[in-house]
């Protein structure tokens, strides 16, 4: 695929989910989680979470090289960061749709097994990473302990990573002949799921 084709589904992505109203699963603004059990569960109470997390570790094995730990590793600082807006309800428009963006986007960069320079890669997973944050810290309240809630979705957000991670690695020693194969089908996963939660909310 050409490069100027693959540019015009990536920005077609995201300019489609900017466009929806809230549909993905991060009910921001509501429900009580209170401490780490909270948090830990946090992250995989959403489909639309699951996939980008996992997608994320992926998207990582599959390019290789320092993004295996430098792309997960900024997803998960930005996330935290942007937790603390989410807590102390500082604005920040289109966060359902930014989450929902996040699986078409990583979706499409492993189907058409995107390899771009590292730190362009680490700044979309950041960017991409605000919305997941923003959504888990404001659904934080006052009265949570807000470092073991943290501390709870920062590892479940990370065991997610690993997952990905992990799959990616076995594809590339167990398939190493279908690993190019593989990874699109993953990506192909993703985008799918993307649209059963765009349909089903």
């Amino acid at each position: 695929m050409k490069k100027n084709q693959f540019w015009q589904y990536f920005v077609g992505a995201i300019a489609m989910t900017l466009l929806i109203p809230g549909v993905a699963s991060a009910h921001t603004g509501v429900g009580d989680p209170t401490g780490f059990l909270h948090g830990l569960e946090h992250p995989i109470s959403g489909l639309d979470h699951i996939l980008a997390m996992v997608a994320v570790g992926l998207w990582a094995a599959q390019m290789g090289g320092k993004a295996l730990w430098m792309v997960p590793g900024a997803f998960v600082i930005a996330m935290t960061g942007s937790s603390v807006l989410g807590h102390f309800g500082l604005p920040l428009p289109g966060v359902e749709q930014g989450i929902l963006a996040s699986d078409f986007v990583l979706g499409l960069l492993l189907l058409f097994a995107t390899r771009l320079p590292l730190a362009v890669s680490v700044g979309i997973v950041s960017i991409l990473a605000i919305f997941h944050g923003y959504a888990h810290g404001s659904e934080m309240p006052a009265t949570a302990l807000g470092f073991t809630y943290g501390l709870g979705f920062i590892i479940s957000t990370a065991a997610l990573h690993l997952i990905g991670i992990g799959m990616g690695l076995l594809i590339d020693r167990y398939q190493p002949k279908f690993q190019e194969l593989l990874f699109r089908i993953g990506g192909g996963a993703t985008v799918i799921g993307a649209v059963y939660v765009l349909i089903n909310h």
